[in-house]
């Protein structure tokens, strides 16, 4: 990483932390010289001679007609009211680095847009509403911006011009930095989306309220529930890539065998990286006991022969749709008599899983169909006192199945998080929901209420599932779950 260029400068840089600092005279100006600690001569110097980089032949984002529509759906749900969406800002990582940006969901579902500091707003106009886009505009060359300030474009990259972004994402553009001091002085019912841009809502302050804008966001989390076609084209994207990266994991086990858990991790990140924006969520790759905990994202344990390894990941694309996807693999190629005992019970319950997927049926209902099966394994071992109906009355299964058996999947891997519970799991399925269906079991290293041989043994298989006019579509098929195809797939890929 570069160095500043020397310490009065580097103060700059520090003073430029968001969009309200990058005023028309953003660099502090001394008596005796243009710029702090930098010659007349420099200053001057750094003004011209730069070439003309304006894009002019520019076409529209693969979504903007979806977008269009996401807005007009957004403005009919609020007439009269004025809707304030940020992207949100950088966050520092430590000291000056900051975390890697990653938009909102509510903000790029209706824009396409993942710049930090965005805000599209909607303003009532008749009877329906003109919407902005509110952005840092180029870096300003005359006052050394876009060299002195450390998030100017010589230092993090080019942005796009207003002009640019207008004709991306189909929407007029205008500049950020004079949003807050409009939105003080605005009249008139106003609504938020909260927990992105602390600027944004100390300008509004006075004229929101925390029950209004909870319900545009809960609005913003149930349009999603329904996909659209460009929403599933990319959703398969995802789990294409998702499916190669499981196939790269598959043919370096060796190699992690003989380092740990994080080879693993590297391997399908680099697939996630080169072939989308990044994962979609911290890789889970846990190899023997470590399967039993369900979101082991430390990556740091051994990886051994005749274990189990759960590899739960999935590839964002670069429009932010991540697939989700788990497979249970013998590190060592071969299921032994009791993993495989176990891992068919639980692909047979997810076959339940599945199979209860269809337009019209409840939610609940493939996990209701999934937990059934477990039940009734678990009582078939003589691990819990049957009968099956009691051990579902009682629950007495989720000692060893612990979570639910599936979500909502689309921007978020937990998408639609903030929808009504009547909408989303008191609901009812319908074609274009996109969920996993996720059973497992899992035998805690410490559970004296199992034989020992089961101790350490964890497994879950989940895959992605449209729901479809006639039933559903598993589109993360391309990976075998039978456990005598998850062998062969192995076998072949290993030479």
């Amino acid at each position: 990483m570069a160095e500043e260029l020397n310490p009065a400068v580097s103060d700059l840089a520090a003073d430029a932390a968001g969009p309200e600092t990058e005023t028309e005279e953003p660099i502090k100006q001394r008596k005796n010289g243009l710029y702090p600690g930098v010659s007349d001569e420099l200053g001057e110097n750094m003004k011209s001679g730069w070439a003309d980089t304006e894009l002019r032949d520019l076409e529209p984002i693969a979504q903007a007609a979806e977008t269009a529509a996401r807005r007009a759906a957004l403005s009919a749900r609020f007439p009269g009211e004025r809707l304030v969406i940020p992207a949100g800002n950088l966050k520092t990582r430590s000291n000056d680095t900051e975390y890697s940006f990653r938009a909102s969901v509510e903000y790029a579902y209706l824009t396409g847009n993942q710049t930090e500091d965005g805000v599209l707003v909607l303003e009532p106009r008749g009877e329906g509403h003109t919407a902005t886009i509110y952005l840092l505009p180029r870096s300003n060359r005359e006052n050394g911006e876009f060299w002195l300030n450390g998030q100017g474009e010589l230092w993090v990259g080019r942005r796009h011009s207003l002009t640019e972004a207008e004709k991306l994402y189909g929407i007029p553009a205008s500049d950020v930095r004079e949003l807050a001091d409009a939105l003080r002085e605005a009249t008139g019912p106003v609504r938020v989306v909260r927990g992105y841009d602390a600027g944004i809502e100390a300008a509004l302050a006075d004229k929101v309220t925390a029950e209004h804008d909870e319900e545009l966001r809960v609005f913003l989390s149930e349009a999603r529930l329904v996909k659209d076609d460009f929403e599933i084209g990319e959703l398969q994207k995802a789990v294409d890539s998702t499916v190669r990266g499981f196939e790269d994991v598959v043919k370096v086990l060796d190699k992690a065998e003989a380092t740990s858990e994080r080879y693993i991790e590297g391997t399908f990140f680099l697939r996630a990286r080169v072939e989308g924006n990044d994962v979609g969520y911290g890789s889970i790759c846990a190899a023997g006991p470590h399967a039993c905990t369900l979101h082991w994202v430390r990556n740091d344990g051994p990886v051994r022969s005749g274990d189990l390894l759960l590899l739960d990941a999935g590839v964002e694309t670069h429009t932010y749709y991540t697939a989700d996807v788990t497979r249970t693999l013998p590190i060592n190629g071969r299921y032994s008599e009791l993993q495989k005992k176990i891992y068919d019970a639980v692909y047979d319950a997810q076959e339940a899983g599945i199979a209860a997927v269809k337009p019209g049926a409840k939610y609940r209902d493939f996990h209701d169909a999934s937990q059934r099966v477990l039940a009734e394994r678990l009582v078939e071992w003589g691990l819990v006192e049957g009968p099956v109906e009691r051990v579902l009355e009682l629950g007495l299964q989720r000692r060893w199945t612990l979570h639910g058996t599936g979500h909502m999947l689309g921007m978020d891997v937990h998408d639609c998080a903030a929808a009504r519970v009547e909408s989303y799991v008191d609901g009812t399925l319908e074609p274009g929901m996109v969920l996993t269906v996720e059973p497992g079991l899992y035998f805690q290293a410490d559970d004296l209420t199992v034989p020992e041989e089961y101790r350490g043994i964890g497994v879950r298989i989940e895959d992605d599932i449209l729901v479809t006019a006639d039933g559903n579509r598993n589109l993360s098929a391309g990976l075998p779950r039978r456990s005598d195809e998850v062998e062969e797939w192995m076998a072949a890929l290993k030479g």
